[in-house]
């Protein structure tokens, strides 16, 4: 009997009395394949259907096909799957095991969720952004709709009070205990070995020391091959070795689950696909690489990159599970043991790292113009989520409101991402909407049609491939252009539709062949020998991670016609070698300049025209902040964070009130580089509130009064306002000093030789305290100097004593 058995009848007891739960359950506990068959029984489902929710496509299918096989069935049956290449559902399927992408995409085209009795989000640990997303919305459409729908929670390792709160207080039932106990053993690794080579021999030790399959957890398919060639032929001839990723056909992924042949043993190589909801037969040994492959999000380039980091702890604990699904097992870790305390605990949730620009299309289509309001554990960033929705402008998906577009509307029915939704739109509207729909498969499903750089070869090689994930894919671009409207007949061009998915990657060729510029202003490349390389513009579709630039591993020749309705002009002032200014008229994609034309000699208005181009374009960059302009705009941030009612001074909050305080001042001045410290103060100050000229001086001063004087106040140092001063002027000084609202000033206090001594914001307390110790310690470095043992009753100076006394 499995673990999740002894808790079936509580959870019963917990969704027949309210319609939220959260169950919490270790690896191996059963609880994917057992707990949708045990509420088939319910008198509160009825006849109605029951949603399990997966991270992958994979888990999907396997969970469907396992309850199915425990029924004596296929799935398609009473049990079936879904996911975007492949679904097996029949007019019986009482149980529906989908990916969380297919599950959001079904409640915004039926938010009621009409023939749906409960849903249950497997795996939540995991925190895609499609199952933040997914039970968000379904809290809402319970809430609004239908307060019979059941909802429920599933996870190994996961924050459960922190989801039970998010679903007010749902109750939480646990189960107890993984189903066999596993050893753990750790190798350590040198970091001088390649990666491959410490996890191929620790395969050969675990094969030494061990009986039953392996299990291998690498982080991509990269680390799988090369990892597949180091071991080599040096297996014994009753070992087979197998790979398992997402990318896999059907009958490859069934080959590296299903048990190992009778008298032999089974390696298998896989990516974290294998970390939940799956049992693969016969493994009781698990080696750990340690590492793991996670997204992260470029809004830069619009680009997101696959990082190689280190495995959480909770993935290492779910991966570690696998060993002792069936039998006792053995989990070796290519890591030492004390080194487990520095792994993270959960790895970032996605909605905190992904591209937002999915979840604001879908928003939108929800009726939501911000996610405030809605259930989520972590809200996005504002900055991130702002920047989608610029996008989705871009893409005319939005309007300026933030509302839905016709144009986005017709995103919304091609499930795809936006920009490649927008992109097969394209496609359909010129003429030939397969060819967007065929583009877009190749970009979603990694190594279809080959691995050339060149667009047009992966194209061919998808129309050659006749493997069964091939064929799925065609069906299912087919069904994208019909979504899309399916445009036959016209002849769009594969580089100019990739523009028009990724405009930050158009690049122009630099230098020596391959080397390229893109429109996000970061260089790229190519072989030199590559067919392309000299190619004047590509458009890219995939690049690989670089410090300054990028390889180029997608992309397709595209037209320099093709590119003109995203072609910027713009007029902008230079200064010849004679010192003469001239106006130039600049035509540009992003950092890219295409061509630049000189206008002649500019009057006053083209001047200030000219200058508020740059600004618009560049933003504050070009403009030199002098001494007094830079302090009076720490000074104003100062105060604007202490309260309410004085301007932004930020680069945004300064650019939204242009018109204000910085365009009068370009109507004075021949170029950004000439706009001079104290104009620019004046500028500033015209932004602060008439009512608040007088609070500025009282509140942030821009000294401090001293004893002898005034020491400046330097509003813009790390950890607040601070004053750099030599101790000896303070003498005397009894009371800390504070500015704004009573918030206390960082003293840096000084030697005579200006050499830093103390930093307080205690003054009192560091006569009483460590002045002692200081005290001690400056009378022999400085002994012309007076070091009083009560300074706060001493004479301030800043003079050392006469000779001789």
């Amino acid at each position: 009997m499995l673990p999740i058995h002894a808790v079936i009848d509580p959870l019963k007891a917990v969704l027949a009395q309210g319609n939220v739960a959260v169950l919490a359950a270790p690896p191996g506990a059963g609880k994917t394949t057992v707990v949708p068959l045990a509420l088939l029984d319910q008198p509160w489902l009825g006849e109605q259907r029951v949603l399990v929710l997966e991270p992958r496509r994979l888990a999907a299918r396997a969970a469907a096909d396992r309850m199915a096989s425990s029924l004596g069935e296929q799935a398609g049956g009473a049990v079936g799957y879904r996911t975007r290449l492949q679904s097996r559902i029949g007019p019986k399927t009482r149980i529906e095991v989908i990916t969380e992408g297919v599950f959001t995409r079904m409640i915004l085209d039926d938010p009621a969720l009409d023939g749906v009795g409960a849903v249950l989000f497997d795996e939540f640990h995991e925190r895609s952004l499609d199952a933040d997303l997914g039970l968000a919305l379904a809290r809402e459409a319970q809430g609004l709709l239908r307060d019979d729908l059941r909802l429920l929670v599933m996870s190994a390792t996961l924050d459960i009070a922190g989801v039970s709160r998010l679903l007010r207080g749902a109750p939480v039932i646990e189960a107890e205990g993984r189903m066999y106990p596993v050893e753990t053993r750790y190798l350590g690794r040198n970091p001088a070995e390649r990666f491959e080579d410490a996890v191929a021999r620790a395969v050969r030790q675990a094969l030494a020391d061990e009986t039953g399959s392996i299990l291998v957890f690498l982080p991509g398919q990269g680390e799988i091959h090369r990892t597949a060639r180091a071991l080599g032929d040096r297996l014994a001839a009753n070992v087979d070795l197998v790979q398992l990723y997402g990318g896999l056909d059907k009958d490859e992924q069934d080959r590296a689950i299903e048990p190992a042949a009778p008298g032999r043993r089974k390696i298998v190589l896989a990516t974290s696909v294998a970390e939940t909801s799956l049992t693969i037969e016969g493994v009781r040994v698990v080696i750990d690489g340690g590492l793991s492959r996670v997204p992260r999000f470029e809004p830069s380039s619009g680009l997101t990159r696959l990082a190689t980091v280190r495995v959480s702890r909770s993935s290492a604990e779910q991966r570690r599970g696998r060993a002792g699904r069936v039998e006792p097992g053995v989990c070796y870790r290519l890591w030492d043991e004390e080194q487990t305390r520095g792994l993270v605990a959960h790895q970032r949730p996605e909605i905190l790292e992904a591209d937002l620009t999915a979840f604001a299309l879908d928003l939108a289509r929800w009726g939501a113009r911000s996610p405030d309001g809605l259930a989520l554990l972590d809200p996005p960033s504002a900055g991130a989520f702002a920047e989608a929705r610029k996008v989705l402008t871009r893409l005319d998906a939005l309007d300026a409101d933030g509302a839905l577009t016709d144009h986005g509307r017709r995103l919304t029915r091609i499930p795809l991402s936006p920009r490649l939704a927008h992109m097969v739109a394209v496609a359909s509207d010129g003429g030939d909407a397969l060819l967007g729909a065929n583009i877009a498969a190749v970009l979603s499903e990694p190594g279809l049609g080959g691995t050339s750089v060149d667009l047009t070869e992966r194209l061919r090689g998808f129309d050659r491939d006749r493997s069964p994930r091939a064929r799925d894919a065609a069906k299912l671009a087919d069904r994208w252009a019909k979504a899309a409207g399916g445009g036959k007949g016209g002849h769009p061009d594969p580089g100019g539709l990739l523009a028009e998915a990724f405009p930050e990657r158009v690049a122009r060729a630099r230098g020596k062949p391959g080397e390229f510029l893109l429109a996000s202003g970061r260089g790229a490349f190519l072989k030199p020998t590559d067919v392309m390389a000299r190619e004047g513009w590509l458009a890219v579709a995939e690049l690989g991670g670089g410090d300054a630039r990028d390889r180029i591993r997608l992309a397709a020749p595209v037209a320099l016609a093709d590119l003109e309705h995203r072609l910027e002009i713009e007029d902008r002032l230079t200064r010849e070698p004679s010192g003469r200014m001239v106006l130039k008229r600049i035509r540009r994609i992003g950092a890219v300049v295409v061509d630049e034309k000189i206008m002649g000699a500019p009057d006053r208005k083209a001047i200030t025209a000219a200058l508020k181009s740059e600004i618009e374009a560049d933003g504050l960059k070009a403009i030199r902040w002098g001494e007094r302009a830079s302090a009076l705009r720490a000074r104003l941030a100062f105060l604007s964070a202490l309260e309410d009612g004085w301007p932004d001074v930020s680069d945004e909050g300064l650019l939204a009130e242009r018109e204000t305080w910085l365009w009068p001042l370009l109507e004075t001045v021949q170029s950004l580089d000439a706009l001079a410290d104290g104009p620019l103060a004046d500028g500033l100050r015209a932004l602060i509130p008439w009512d608040r000229q007088r609070a500025l001086n009282e509140l942030a001063p821009e000294r401090l009064d001293t004893p002898l004087g005034s020491a400046a106040i330097d509003y813009a140092a790390e950890g607040g306002p601070r004053v750099d001063i030599r101790v000896q002027e303070l003498f005397g000084v009894k009371a800390h000093p504070t500015v704004g609202r009573g918030t206390p000033l960082t003293l840096a206090l000084l030697s005579p030789a200006r050499r830093p001594i103390q930093m307080t914001k205690d003054l009192p307390g560091f006569w009483a305290g460590s002045w002692k110790d200081v005290r001690a310690d400056m009378r022999g470095r400085y002994p012309r100097h007076p070091w009083p043992e009560d300074p706060s009753v001493a004479e301030a100076t800043n003079r050392a004593k006469p000779r001789g006394t």
